[in-house]
């Protein structure tokens, strides 16, 4: 059965209840985000049309089942789930039997919903399971989303989408093949704050913007993902974990697509960083004649972005972490509030598979950031200008 035939206690469906519902707080924000428009983006924040929906009766909800029970969904998914008002957490995959007892009696997960990787396929037949949230290393994204998919479900793939520009089609056509959803875990683009900045920059409120500058960098020393420092497992190193941050940053900013990329690689730890960069810097240039001058590092920390326009500017530091954003414009600080950015992008899925919509950040965005992240990489190895064919 189709998730959106079940029932709510009154009779109606449940893609009926979310219709009324949206109709009642204004249309979801629903971002192309891919196209030369990105984003045309709506007055009203999604964080505040979250804030007045109603919420679901619990077993109303759409169930998410996370695949990868990590940091991620140990510190921010999980909790994350307790504040969804369209979804709840009902299913878990986990490679490692020890997490198994600790997810059932902390979260109230059944036997029958928790999976290992042998048995992951099982899931299909699993009417309590609606979503799958592939949280594994980026180089298991396209199996497991393409997988998901087959078995019926829809996906949500953490970022980046897969570790190729092959790959992360593979999983487009086969979330149409299956006739599911398919998102990408770009939390930022659900926070208040950086939606602030889409509007500044796409609406141009101090002109056209001119120049930008961002960095997302940490030291990988102090964390015990050893994985991260895996080739095949992650696909890259910083710009693949968190430089993408800026990339989408510089994207929402503008609302147009890159022309050009120039970028260099910096390594100075060969003992560490063997297989992936320590250090990438890169230059954008885009349509209306903004630049991007960006950083990612595993070696040090950096946390901002910066837009200057022809009558202003604005700004964002710290810029993209899980919370404690803060951000300011020529006109003063951005007076938003500190919101959980994982709940909002789920229920935003979760909304858009009860009134049959796109997700907002869907998996044709992750192509096209799949695409400007080679494009550094070629850029950085090769030594030349890379040219985007859009």
């Amino acid at each position: 059965m189709d998730s959106t035939d079940h029932k709510n206690n009154n009779g109606q469906s449940r893609r009926e209840f979310l219709r009324r519902l949206s109709m009642g707080v204004g249309a979801a924000v629903t971002l192309p985000a891919f196209g030369p428009s990105m984003s045309m983006f709506e007055a009203r924040k999604y964080y505040e049309m979250w804030r007045d929906m109603d919420e679901l009766p619990e077993s109303e909800k759409l169930g998410i089942a996370l695949v990868g029970l990590g940091n991620y969904s140990t510190g921010q998914l999980g909790p994350a789930l307790r504040e969804t008002k369209l979804c709840r957490l009902s299913g878990v995959v986990t490679g490692t039997p020890a997490k198994e007892p600790k997810w059932a009696d902390e979260y109230g997960i059944p036997e029958s919903n928790i999976y290992n990787y042998e048995t992951f396929d099982r899931i299909a037949d699993n009417p309590d399971i609606d979503i799958i949230y592939i949280v594994l290393p980026n180089g298991m994204h396209a199996e497991y989303s393409i997988r998901a998919a087959e078995a019926g479900k829809h996906v949500i793939s953490e970022k980046p989408m897969a570790t190729s520009v092959a790959d992360a089609q593979a999983m487009v056509d086969a979330c149409r093949k299956a006739d599911r959803k398919l998102s990408i875990g770009y939390r930022l683009n659900f926070e208040p704050h950086n939606e602030e900045v889409m509007r500044l920059g796409q609406k141009e409120v101090f002109g056209p913007v001119q120049q930008m500058e961002g960095g997302f960098s940490f030291d990988i020393t102090r964390t015990p993902d050893v994985w991260r420092l895996d080739k095949e497992l992650a696909g890259g190193g910083p710009l693949m974990d968190v430089g993408i941050y800026v990339v989408q940053a510089s994207l929402y900013t503008t609302g147009e697509l890159p022309l050009s990329v120039d970028a260099r690689i910096v390594t100075e730890n060969h003992e560490v960083f063997d297989e992936v960069e320590e250090t990438i810097y890169w230059e954008m240039e885009f349509p209306g004649g903004a630049t991007l001058n960006a950083e990612s590092s595993y070696s040090e920390g950096a946390h901002y972005f910066r837009a200057e326009a022809s009558d202003g500017a604005f700004s964002l530091g710290p810029a993209f972490g899980y919370g404690g954003i803060q951000g300011k414009s020529s006109k003063g600080q951005m007076d938003y509030p500190q919101v959980n950015q994982q709940t909002l992008q789920m229920d935003a899925f979760a909304d858009c598979i009860f009134n049959d919509r796109k997700s907002r950040v869907p998996g044709e965005m992750g192509i096209r950031d799949m695409k400007i992240l080679m494009a550094i990489y070629e850029s950085a190895e090769t030594g030349r200008r890379i040219q985007f064919d859009w």
